[in-house]
């Protein structure tokens, strides 16, 4: 999957631009999950319109980082941890046990944001029982293992999840001098914490790590893809900042003026049904329900895709595999090994709660991670792995420089929450 030559390049470079879209649209869809939206949505509830340029931002510093992702990927013919382990062995000591902790927590986590609106729609029926169902269908999705599939129910997911979200969000448009202010940085009081989360955290999440593996198993190989890798990225991110800002309007249209708070947690985007049934009639409610599942489900079949694929490319450097070894491809054994790691375990923690010691080692190593791919690629990408056609101009060396400034603040803020909390 990672060590190829340098310079190859498996079929034709694609000439109509509406098909080279995929994997940057997947990465997008699966890093933006209904904790995101419920952060975006609570910005918008405690400080209106003020905080919009924030999302624009967020938007940006991610089609940086996953383009340094993608550019890495194709200029070197490696896969990011094969990068990784490059710079020493204390990068598998941190991924190693980010990916067992994380992906447990995770997929139980993951599994539930998906049975919300489920349940919500059907009130008689069972959270749990949508969990497990949620998590099974995922599970038999992605072990069938074909990609092109894959990246066609995804591409449906963030159509449902962007028209239902962003149809919602017109309703707010009679606003539109309130809205276009927000369009000019500013920091009301207490805000930098919201400003940090979505400039920085909304969508952000180890996925974008995995957008180099669904480079690969597209088939797009080598330097003559990176122009077409570019354009990818940029639109998938455009279209996914689009439906973040409009959570945000919906937050401030609906919860802001009529100073109307929601629960933290995926718990707010229930409360958010509430509101727009109560403001405009029980079938916007279920429009936004269905888009909210479009969302929380997107990431299930995301995640349990590309961070499988991330892990079998782990077993693969430790036993040595070749790159185009089937057992570490999609559909492979080490991949659906961490597939079932993803669904199954986690189930228990419907049942049996999720023990403190690992939610707080989740917590530690979830918000380390931001700062760990932004400060890996910016020695990466600044290496000789990388031809220097390829590697950062000095430009660009300095928005990620800043880039990683804003994932360690973010990091420490987290980890303090964690401390204290």
């Amino acid at each position: 999957m990672s060590r190829t030559k340098e310079g190859t390049v498996s079929g034709p470079v694609p000439t109509k631009k509406w098909s080279v879209i995929g994997p940057g649209l997947v990465a997008a869809a699966t890093g933006v999950g209904s904790g995101d939206l419920v952060a975006t949505l609570i910005a918008g509830q405690k400080y209106g319109y003020a905080l919009l340029w924030a999302c624009i931002a967020g938007s940006i510093i991610k089609i940086i980082l996953v383009e340094g992702v993608g550019r890495y990927t194709l200029a070197t013919g490696n896969s990011m941890f094969h990068g990784w382990r490059t710079l020493g062995a204390w990068t598998t000591w941190y991924f190693v046990p980010y990916i067992v902790i994380w992906g447990f927590v995770y997929g139980a986590a993951a599994m539930s944001a998906s049975a919300m609106p489920l349940k919500a729609l059907f009130p008689d029926t069972s959270l749990a029982m949508w969990a497990v169902a949620t998590g099974v269908l995922g599970f038999a999705f992605t072990w069938l293992g074909n990609y092109r599939i894959f990246e066609k129910v995804i591409a449906v997911l963030v159509g449902i999840m962007f028209l239902t979200v962003c149809g919602i969000a017109t309703l707010s448009l009679r606003n539109l001098p309130e809205i276009l202010s927000g369009l000019v940085p500013s920091v009301p009081d207490g805000s930098f914490l919201y400003v940090l989360s979505l400039a920085g955290g909304v969508g952000g999440t180890i996925t974008l790590a995995a957008y180099g593996y669904w480079l690969t198993e597209k088939n797009w190989r080598g330097p003559a893809w990176m122009r077409v890798m570019r354009l990818d990225n940029t639109v998938a991110y455009v279209v996914t900042g689009i439906f973040v800002a409009a959570m945000l309007l919906i937050g401030a249209d609906l919860l802001y003026s009529a100073n109307i708070a929601v629960s933290q947690g995926d718990r707010g985007l229930l409360d958010l049904a509430d509101v727009l049934s109560s403001r405009y009639g029980p079938t916007t409610a279920t429009v936004f329900l269905l888009g909210f599942w479009a969302a929380a489900f997107s990431s299930v079949l995301g995640v349990w895709n590309g961070v499988s694929l991330m892990f079998a490319d782990f077993v693969g450097h430790l036993r040595g595999l070749r790159s185009d070894d089937p057992r570490i491809h999609v559909g492979g054994r080490y991949y659906r090994l961490y597939l079932i790691w993803l669904t199954f375990p986690p189930m228990l923690l419907f049942f049996l709660g999720k023990p403190t010691a690992l939610v707080i080692a989740y917590g530690v190593l979830g918000s380390l991670f931001m700062p760990f791919l932004a400060l890996t690629l910016i020695l990466l990408l600044n290496s000789a792995q990388v031809p220097a056609r390829w590697r950062n101009g000095w430009a660009t060396n300095i928005v990620m420089a800043i880039v990683s400034l804003l994932f360690i603040s973010m990091g420490v803020v987290e980890l303090a929450k964690i401390v204290t909390g």
